[in-house]
């Protein structure tokens, strides 16, 4: 999931895989469909960055651990995903880590702008070790947040309604209109 949170276990992760493919397979009729209506373009490039980061997950999440020597797994006898592994992971002819739709999603990019202690005369957090910006997080996770963060900025330009529209407060009748004719 997006920023290295955990889902689950293997089956949690086939779940996952499994929503990943059928957000793939509604985005892409979806892309279509708002590209032939014309929508807002600002619209239609954040739906696309949503679309193209699900995919790249997608991809990772099903071939990864085929192809590849290592990569963060489920182990059931620690109850927990293993992340030991150290240097970089190699492509392999014997078979990867993992099998189909169980590969990790790689995660690359980890930028820690902050690593201090919290001042000791905080409760609860004093004297404990802080890093902001602790994700570590790819392309796609980077890709769908963008989009969602913009089409949260921006819908209203994106989604404006037909201002210029003519509004008709009146209806026209054949009725005669006299100060002789009783309205009842």
């Amino acid at each position: 999931m997006a920023w290295g949170w955990k889902f689950g276990n293997e089956i949690g992760k086939i779940v996952l895989t499994l929503f990943r493919l059928a957000a793939v397979i509604f985005g892409t009729w979806y892309l279509g469909r708002i590209v032939r209506h014309n929508y807002h373009k600002g619209f239609i490039v954040c739906a696309a960055l949503i679309y193209a980061g699900a995919l790249g997950n997608l991809i990772d999440s099903m071939f990864y651990g085929m192809i590849f020597d290592k990569g963060m797994h489920y182990d059931p006898q620690l109850h927990d995903f293993t992340q030991a592994y150290s240097g970089i992971a190699s492509v392999t002819l014997q078979g990867g880590y993992s099998s189909f739709l169980h590969g990790s999603v790689v995660d690359m990019l980890y930028f820690p702008l902050i690593r201090s202690t919290f001042p000791g005369w905080l409760p609860f957090v004093g004297g404990k070790e802080f890093e902001f910006f602790s994700p570590i997080f790819n392309i796609a996770d980077a890709s769908i947040s963008v989009g969602v963060i913009t089409l949260l900025v921006f819908q209203k330009r994106f989604f404006k309604r037909y201002r210029n529209m003519p509004v008709h407060s009146t209806v026209e009748t054949s009725t005669e209109v006299s100060d002789k004719v009783q309205v009842s």
